[in-house]
């Protein structure tokens, strides 16, 4: 006896076994890639003792292009983390890489890293921002990741001061939102007698803090992770942390979401030891000084003015060379490869400026 067409369960067979069937070809397709990945990496061991395997400048274009065929019904998003993953993967066949960054687990920045980098990478926490500048630097970590600003609360200073020196460059950027979830074994918020976390956790949670735990010890931090280790040895305490930090400590989530600015965002950097070429939609970074005198931050910036250059981002940081002597971390729209970008940065240093390049890198997608 046959079953009719409009039956639902015969319905979702069909789906299923359609379902099954490109289940089998995209293993297969990812195996070919897999193989050419390969192919790649052999080539490039023939032909260099020293072979660049991750290429930032390319990852982007291979994710512009995804994003431009995208149509759906998937969102652009989700199918963009799918093919880093698989772009993650991949690039382990041919080497993979460490990548260092501001710990311990479940922090932000290794959410940074995740997103950035995909699952198939090295991930190696370290205590402090100056820690993941030396390991990228002793070539321990090829990679490292570091925080840089927050929508909410500025700039982390103590990565823009480590540029000053550092001869590492900036090799890409991750844009991550931010979502601060309370945390603890506690039965209830009643229950809470301390809340932990980073100040700027804190910070951008005070609002809520008031409302809701009003009766609580704020204990500063040196990191979110930091707060849920100490949460999941005390009932008593709860930790503003993250999702990853919540699974990595089996700590229950209390309140979800609890930042007081809903689009609370965090910039992070990704620094490396060599430059990466242009992407076609790319940042440049870099550090500009001049004497202390009426107009001296104009001369800085009228050569990008003049050519139409587009300025994203100016911060200022003491100079500690004299007192009230400033230097100026400025971001620009393009490559400094390119013609026009190249044209006013010539400009500037025979003037007499003070320019250093911090990196040239793809804008974050």
């Amino acid at each position: 006896m046959s079953v009719p067409p409009d039956d639902p369960q015969w319905r979702l067979r069909e789906h299923r076994a359609q379902i099954d069937a490109l289940d089998e070809q995209l293993q297969e397709l990812l195996a070919s890639r897999a193989s050419h990945a390969q192919a790649i990496a052999q080539i490039k061991q023939e032909g260099d003792t020293d072979p660049a395997f991750y290429r930032p400048e390319r990852e982007r274009q291979v994710l512009a292009r995804v994003a431009e065929r995208h149509r759906g019904p998937l969102l652009e998003a989700d199918v963009v983390r799918i093919f880093r993953e698989i772009m993650g993967a991949c690039l382990a066949l041919e080497h993979k890489l460490a990548v260092a960054y501001f710990g311990p687990e479940g922090s932000f920045t290794e959410g940074a890293l995740r997103k950035h980098f995909g699952g198939a990478v090295d991930a190696v926490p370290v205590a402090t921002i100056a820690e993941v500048f030396r390991c990228v630097t002793a070539n321990t970590a090829d990679f490292g990741v570091v925080p840089v600003e927050n929508s909410a609360e500025g700039i982390v200073s103590h990565t823009h001061d480590l540029f000053v020196e550092s001869p590492l460059v900036i090799v890409g950027e991750v844009v991550l939102r931010v979502h601060h979830q309370l945390m603890s074994h506690a039965k209830g918020i009643a229950e809470i007698k301390r809340v932990a976390a980073h100040p700027q956790a804190l910070a951008q949670c005070r609002e809520w803090i008031d409302h809701h735990l009003p009766h609580a010890e704020q204990v500063a931090v040196s990191n979110n992770a930091e707060a849920a280790r100490r949460a999941a040895a005390d009932p008593t305490m709860a930790a503003i942390a993250s999702n990853e930090a919540s699974a990595h400590w089996q700590i229950a989530v209390l309140a979800r979401n609890i930042e007081d600015a809903p689009d609370n965002t965090t910039r992070f950097f990704v620094i490396g030891r060599s430059p990466v070429g242009p992407s076609g939609q790319d940042k440049t970074s870099l550090l500009l000084a001049a004497p202390n005198h009426p107009g001296s931050l104009y001369a800085l910036l009228e050569p990008f003015a003049r050519r139409s250059i587009s300025l994203m981002r100016i911060e200022s940081r003491p100079a500690r060379r004299a007192l009230w002597e400033y230097v100026f971390f400025v971001d620009i729209a393009g490559h400094e490869d390119d013609a026009v970008i190249r044209e006013a940065l010539d400009e500037l240093e025979q003037d007499g400026r003070i320019v250093r390049r911090l990196g040239s890198y793809p804008q974050a997608i």
